[in-house]
């Protein structure tokens, strides 16, 4: 091997561990597809059953959705997701896992399709490959220049300070403005939040493996679950505002977005990427964002 190939085989990062992370990865979004797609046939039940969803679904109507096998079994599934994404974040780096789960997004259009009985049209099938390829450029760049790196407590206080931030103003925007509310403001705000549970659960899954369990941890965990929960409170809301291909192509976009963004800006995951991997990775992430809002444009649903 000559001493160039010797330099470029050290300067890109590649642990076979990420091999068992990536496959992980994707029967999670597998998951995610299926469990998105029984959530919202429970939630139009329930919608269809009582009033109109207008400034989110009130208690009557999340307590109605226990009640619907659908939504049960969608629940269910989505915790596998969680279960399959989590277990991959043990393997591989946060910013080579989390996107791949736009791959659900295919699915979830494919099903969605076929169950609704309504045929994409062209814009709508451009709009997901901008989505798909967007992030498959993402993560193909961020398999080859990805590192797991070590999460200070600086760096987790950093976090938490950004999450506590995002958390007020998603939920003074919620109170004061929900009525005006679209399928896209939930999907973005969940994906958002998506984002930083997935950062977390890096966190608390390294913590833990390396025993690392104090009160930093702790509050670590509480922020996980709060995010998660208002999250998926607006997920449950953008079921009863849109179909179930725009939600995941917003979670599936936003969430590794956000989180590959922590983990380049906070955690430095991307530390020893070249220039043209910077330019890649912000010129996938237009490409990506630019296909959700075109898909929240042009789907036949939304339009209707």
């Amino acid at each position: 091997m000559t001493p160039d190939l010797i330099d470029l085989a050290v300067d890109i990062p590649i642990d076979p561990r990420q091999a068992i992370g990536i496959p992980l990865a994707l029967i999670g979004a597998v998951f995610l597809s299926l469990g998105a797609q029984f959530q919202h046939r429970g939630v139009n039940k329930v919608e269809a059953k009582t009033e109109e969803v207008t400034g989110g679904l009130n208690v009557r109507q999340l307590t109605l959705l226990l009640a619907r096998p659908s939504w049960v079994l969608g629940t269910i599934m989505l915790g596998l997701a969680i279960a399959f994404q989590l277990t991959s974040l043990a393997f591989a780096p946060l910013i080579v896992v989390q996107p791949l789960g736009a791959f659900a997004l295919v699915i979830t259009a494919i099903l969605n399709s076929r169950i609704s009985k309504v045929k994409l049209n062209r814009s709508s099938i451009i709009a997901i490959c901008m989505c798909v390829g967007g992030v498959g450029l993402f993560v193909t760049v961020a398999a080859f220049t990805a590192v797991d790196k070590p999460v200070t407590n600086q760096n987790l206080i950093t976090i938490l300070i950004i999450l506590a931030v995002v958390l007020v103003l998603a939920g003074a925007a919620f109170i004061f403005l929900r009525k005006k509310f679209k399928a896209i403001f939930y999907i973005i705000a969940a994906g958002v939040l998506y984002g930083f549970v997935a950062t977390l659960a890096k966190v608390v899954i390294n913590r833990f493996q390396h025993g690392n369990v104090e009160n930093l941890t702790l509050i670590c965990l509480v922020g996980l679950l709060t995010a998660a929960a208002l999250g998926g409170y607006f997920v449950q809301n953008a079921y009863a505002s849109g179909p179930p291909d725009l939600v995941i192509a917003g979670l599936t976009v936003v969430d590794p977005l956000i989180a590959v963004g922590i983990g380049i800006i906070v955690l430095g995951e991307a530390s020893q990427a070249p220039l043209w991997a910077a330019i890649a990775f912000v010129v996938a992430g237009v490409v990506a964002i630019w296909g959700v809002f075109l898909l929240a444009k042009f789907h036949p649903q939304a339009e209707s």
